[in-house]
């Protein structure tokens, strides 16, 4: 019944989008930062609508550790195609993803992306993901976050598990020198995932960590970062973690 109900709230919202493409294409024309702020207010509503539609029982901690006076990199752990819904219905900040080039063809979403600045990594050529970091430090410096997955796709592997963390997704933190925030993200995979295709009514709970500045860590820590980062989500999945 909830995956039929899902269903009916996609395709009235996929109606809905098409005047509000219109209207956001002329906002666009005058602030692309307005037009991301719209953007991510109707995202934001929408996501709680289909979360609540699925019978998500959603708890969110810790949005008030996220600094709102500048741009952060969110690092997430990734096993759902139910997190970036679960991200933007609780994001504190003005954020998009990076996602991959794929999705840049996918009809409607992609509007919805470019609308949100969300970037689009080509993972075949260096030189567009140079330029991907690039374009991912000027929208920091304007105060842009971005959610970032360094798993690389979505993790299959076990029941409670994550997978090695790339070490070039900390470029752009790097780069840009700004806070890192650690999100965890419990059971999202039992929304969609486990019961393949239906859904399923689940507690999911998200954790928003402490900013991690990366000047203030040890050579070490700074070494091998993703490692680094890659323990603290790992601390905070299993503080969160519940068997259902």
């Amino acid at each position: 019944m909830r995956t039929i109900l899902l269903s009916i709230v996609f395709l009235i919202f996929f109606i809905i989008s098409i005047p509000l493409f219109v209207i956001e294409f002329i906002i666009g024309l005058f602030s692309k930062k307005l037009r991301a702020k719209i953007a991510q207010f109707i995202i934001s509503s929408g996501c709680r609508v289909v979360l609540k539609v699925a019978g998500t029982k959603l708890k969110a901690i810790g949005m008030d550790r996220v600094p709102k006076d500048r741009g952060v990199v969110y690092i997430f752990n990734h096993r759902s195609y139910f997190d970036p819904i679960i991200c933007y219905a609780t994001a504190p900040t003005l954020a998009g993803f990076i996602a991959m080039d794929s999705l840049k063809k996918v009809p409607f979403i992609n509007v919805w992306m470019i609308f949100l600045r969300c970037l689009f990594l080509d993972r075949s050529s260096l030189r567009k993901g140079l330029k991907v970091i690039k374009e991912g430090v000027k929208l920091i410096n304007e105060g842009h976050s971005i959610f970032i997955a360094p798993e690389g796709r979505r993790n299959f592997e076990g029941d409670f598990d994550i997978l090695p963390f790339k070490e070039g997704s900390f470029k752009l933190a790097k780069k840009s020198k700004c806070p890192i925030i650690p999100v965890s993200i419990n059971n999202a995979d039992r929304i969609f995932e486990k019961q393949f295709p239906w859904i399923k009514s689940t507690d999911v709970v998200i954790e928003y960590g402490e900013p991690i500045y990366i000047d203030n860590l040890e050579e070490g820590e700074k070494a091998y970062l993703g490692k680094y980062v890659q323990n603290i989500i790992w601390n905070m999945l299993k503080k969160n973690h519940k068997v259902t």
